[in-house]
Formats: C-alpha cells, structure tokens, sequence
C-alpha cells in the first residue's frame, strides 16, 4: 500500500492551489467548483483542496531545510516554529543514522506544514 491521496482545508480553492504551485513545486491537477475541490500533486501523493475539509498537518521532506525556511520567508510565509532537532535518530531507527530536523510555517489556508531533513 501507499498513500493515495490527503485531504486539506481550502477556503479559497484556486489560492491553495496556486500557493502549494508556487511555494511547494506541486503539480496543479484541476479545481471544480462546484462541488468544491482542487487537486495538486507533490510527490506522488495527490493533494484534495476541499472546502469542507478539516484543517491538516502535512510534513514534506526537504533536501536543505535552513534554505527552504529562507526562501518561504522572502516570500512571505509565517514561520511558526524555527528550525531545529527534534530527534537524533544515531541508531537508525528511520533509516540511515541522522538527526531529524524540523520547522513548521502555515499555508494561505491555515494549514501547518511540517518540514523535515535529515542531517548527518
């Protein structure tokens, strides 16, 4: 099995979708208003834009995640929680032995995304 597709909250379809484009390099798929849906793909796991949704925490895994907290700042994004250690995974439990890094901002939605390197 694999994660097929996660849900966000949107309450405004065609700004969520053109944000996670822009910001988050996702794939935008369509909107169909009505009944109230927009799709974008990242990563290989479809996004639904739903404006009945609950609101949702995504972590996305980043190649450098000082540079990427930089960048969604210049364009303006909140950052809600600056980077930092949240686990020193020495033993490998997650894979290779790494320390697991994270910082948290919020999309035009008001859902959180989790981002996460692993540094060696």
């Amino acid at each position: 099995m694999q994660i097929h597709q996660v849900a966000m909250r949107a309450v405004n379809l065609e700004r969520a979708v053109d944000f996670w484009a822009t910001h988050f390099d996702a794939r935008r798929i369509e909107i169909f208003d009505p009944p109230g849906l927009g799709f974008v793909e990242i990563g290989g796991v479809r996004l639904l834009f739903e404006t009945s949704a609950e609101s949702a925490l995504v972590y996305l895994r980043v190649d450098d995640l000082d540079q990427t907290v930089e960048r969604l700042r210049a364009a303006g994004l909140q950052i809600t929680t600056e980077p930092h250690c949240i686990f020193d995974d020495a033993d490998g439990l997650f894979g290779e032995p790494a320390q697991e890094w994270m910082a948290f901002c919020l999309d035009s939605e008001g859902n959180t995304v989790g981002l996460c390197e692993r540094r060696r």
